[in-house]
């Protein structure tokens, strides 16, 4: 990233990789994982992303829209690999 990359840009991508290593290990470690597991906690992070009439703040809204970029790029990759391997 340039000189002038802004924190916020900073942040989003250090929560985004951390979110990715994590699911991804989750994934490999946990053989209860499932796409469905990880399509519910996505549905209450919607939730929670809907529910700001409080006011979040800069900071955690950054978080939630990184957790919730990583939760899809992860269910995207593993629906595709079982699209590609013929599993349901």
């Amino acid at each position: 990233m340039g000189a002038l990359t802004d924190w916020r840009d900073i942040k989003y991508s250090e929560i985004f990789e951390g979110e990715m290593r994590g699911l991804r290990r989750r994934r490999e470690s946990d053989s209860g994982c499932t796409v469905a597991d990880l399509e519910g906690t996505l549905a209450h992070l919607y939730i929670m992303e809907g529910a700001d009439w409080g006011g979040r703040g800069e900071l955690q809204s950054i978080t939630l829209g990184a957790t919730i970029a990583a939760y899809e790029r992860v269910i995207a990759e593993w629906k595709a690999e079982n699209a590609d391997t013929g599993k349901a």
